[in-house]
């Protein structure tokens, strides 16, 4: 940081702060991903706990202004544990009356509100609906109003680099990401070499950018339009060495270190689609590592590539979404029947159809454990934190592998847009991971069974003896060939389903948090996590009798759930969709659930739970 960004006026009022949340929303072309992410990463550097939830338009670009077009990114961070990126925003930072408008709705009242007064224009005005312009009308008297006019702040910083007014007009975002960084006592040393690097070439743009993120920085810190700023000390996390990372960059991590730990190349077969998308750019980077990556021509080659990846001794995997899972469908059940290890990992979105493809749902579990045709059992995990998808992603090949079946890894928007800290796991750390090929030619046949997992042997094609055939057409057991036999046929489908079932053995007991029985107990998988455990361990501390559980499998379900689940009077399942877990629950435990379900492509807030356990406490 240069030195004068660095001093804070002895003077300044300081206040100290566990927790806080905040928001940058504009134009899908005000740069406020970047805003955000600058920020969150710069927030990691300094040893905060954080959470994030970008959320992004759903058209590429629409019209400028519009309510359509409000990008936005939220981040929580905090001296202690958080789990969520926070229910109610502290800062509003609005670039545009079309972002303030769709977001003042979530600012808590009182709430420091910060808003770039050039662009309250007539013209903007009438696009995102206003009839008045709630800088004069007083209809945001009940927040902290900062209005400040960013854009002729940002135009009067980088004047002297030459940029056209549309060119430097662009550079406003980082303005506003130097004024908040004051607010909250953050250096501006990461976001610079960041811009070095980034505009590397174009040294214009990197100039301009520097100097409105500095010029933001100083306005705050100069002008005394802030009374006081805000600090938010170091938390107290575990010993180790941590890096920020989204659920996609740890999912892909995830995939590369289990190729890694099993000693097989992984080869990733995948069609563009939102929010998938980033695990095919993470992977992309990795050339030096034993993976190749296989943008195909539409969702049936991705898979179909990955089912041959597998069939020859690779990490078989393939990407996608929703729609993306509809159109591989009969893929994946040509994987079930040919019994080779293949991952699908399906980040969710808003459906059906396109959907909403850039907002987050729970509502493909139904689709991953039951949508094909035919008896077709597949194995299903899910991740619970973006941290998580690392661990879950390195579980779903465990199970593939050692089962010899296709596993679903049941991510979703949420978690693969959102960060958090992640604490790098030494490789004493990391699960053992065997992989056996059959090599024995004597007495070899392509579906003679291992008698504890029911899995097949992987024979790759090209080892001498073991010469066999595979196909969709049902196999007669043990020697694989066709077979139409009615007897044989149902001995197969059985022997299938049993072999997905024989995975309860093999996999974590669920662990309750809290007590063991009682009144109530809330059960969720997924993202649900964070607002679950959040809003449970707040009623906990005030002496509520509710426990939870989290679910990371989802078929087969883990051996104890059912006794737990019988455990408790009442049983609470919060989704994003309408109720696709509980049905699952009370068709197989007959467990009376009760659903707590929301679609509308956000996460669940923890004051959304809260006020359901209480509701059911009281008997209601």
């Amino acid at each position: 940081m240069s030195t004068e960004t660095e001093v804070i006026p002895p003077e300044a009022k300081v206040t100290e702060i566990d927790t806080v949340v905040i928001r940058f929303v504009g134009d899908s072309g005000d740069g406020m991903q970047l805003t955000g992410t600058q920020f969150a990463d710069t927030t990691a550097l300094v040893g905060n706990d954080l959470a994030t939830l970008p959320d992004f338009p759903a058209e590429i670009r629409a019209p400028a202004g519009t309510l359509a077009g409000v990008s936005g990114y939220q981040i929580s961070f905090s001296s202690r544990d958080i789990k969520t990126p926070g229910d109610q925003p502290d800062v509003l930072v609005a670039m545009n009356p079309a972002a303030l408008k769709t977001n003042i709705g979530d600012l808590e009242e009182g709430g420091i509100l910060i808003l770039d007064t050039d662009a309250f224009t007539e013209g903007n005005l009438a696009k995102a609906g206003y009839k008045t312009n709630p800088l004069k009308d007083g209809s945001l008297a009940g927040y902290r109003l900062f209005d400040i006019p960013l854009t002729s702040l940002t135009l009067q910083a980088v004047a002297e680099t030459g940029l056209s007014g549309r060119q430097a007009t662009r550079c406003k975002n980082f303005f506003a990401l130097g004024l908040v960084f004051w607010l909250y006592e953050r250096p501006v040393d990461y976001t610079r070499d960041w811009i070095e690097k980034k505009f590397k070439g174009h040294e214009q743009m990197a100039k301009a950018n520097t100097l409105a993120l500095l010029a933001g920085y100083n306005y705050a810190d100069t002008t005394e339009v802030f009374t006081n700023h805000f600090r938010v000390r170091k938390a107290q996390l575990a010993p180790g060495t941590y890096r920020k990372i989204t659920g996609n960059e740890a999912t892909a991590t995830g995939f590369i270190t289990a190729a890694l730990l099993s000693g097989r190349p992984l080869f990733y077969g995948s069609y563009p689609i939102t929010p998938a998308s980033d695990i095919l750019h993470e992977l992309s980077r990795f050339k030096n590592y034993p993976v190749k990556t296989f943008q195909a021509e539409d969702e049936i080659s991705a898979i179909g590539s990955a089912i041959g990846a597998a069939y020859g001794g690779a990490l078989g995997l393939t990407g996608t979404s929703g729609p993306g899972v509809a159109l591989k469908s009969e893929a994946i059940g040509l994987a079930v029947m040919t019994e080779l290890p293949l991952v699908i990992a399906n980040i969710q979105r808003g459906g059906p159809s396109t959907g909403l493809p850039t907002k987050t749902e729970q509502a493909d579990l139904l689709q991953a454990v039951h949508g094909r045709n035919g008896e077709c059992p597949v194995a299903v995990v899910a991740p619970a934190t973006p941290a998580d998808c690392f661990t879950m992603a390195i579980e779903a090949f465990r199970i593939a592998t050692r089962y010899m079946t296709p596993v679903f890894f049941l991510s979703d928007g949420y978690l693969g847009n959102g960060a958090e800290p992640w604490r790098i796991p030494s490789n004493g750390e990391l699960p053992k991971f065997e992989v056996k090929f059959r090599i024995e030619k004597e007495g070899f046949q392509p579906y003679l069974r291992d008698p504890k997992t029911l899995a097949r042997p992987w024979a790759v094609p090209g080892t001498p003896g073991l010469e066999h055939r595979i196909g969709g057409l049902e196999k007669e057991d043990i020697t694989g060939n066709v077979s139409y036999d009615p007897q044989n046929h149902e001995h197969m489908v059985r022997l299938r389903a049993e072999k997905i079932a024989r995975i309860a053995a093999d996999i974590p007991h669920v662990q309750v948090l809290g007590k063991d029985s009682g009144p109530l107990l809330v059960v969720g998988w997924g993202s649900t996590y964070g607002a679950i455990t959040s809003a449970v361990e707040e009623l906990q501390a005030k002496g509520r009798p509710v426990s939870s559980i989290h679910l990371r499998y989802l078929n087969p379900f883990p051996a104890n759930l059912g006794d737990v689940l019988k455990r408790f009077e009442r049983v609470l399942v919060p989704e994003l969709n309408l109720g696709q877990l509980s049905l699952l629950i009370r068709a197989r435990y007959l467990v009376d659930a009760v659903g707590l379900n929301k679609v509308q492509g956000k996460p669940f807030r923890v004051s959304e739970i809260t006020r359901a356990i209480e509701e059911l406490l009281r008997g209601q």
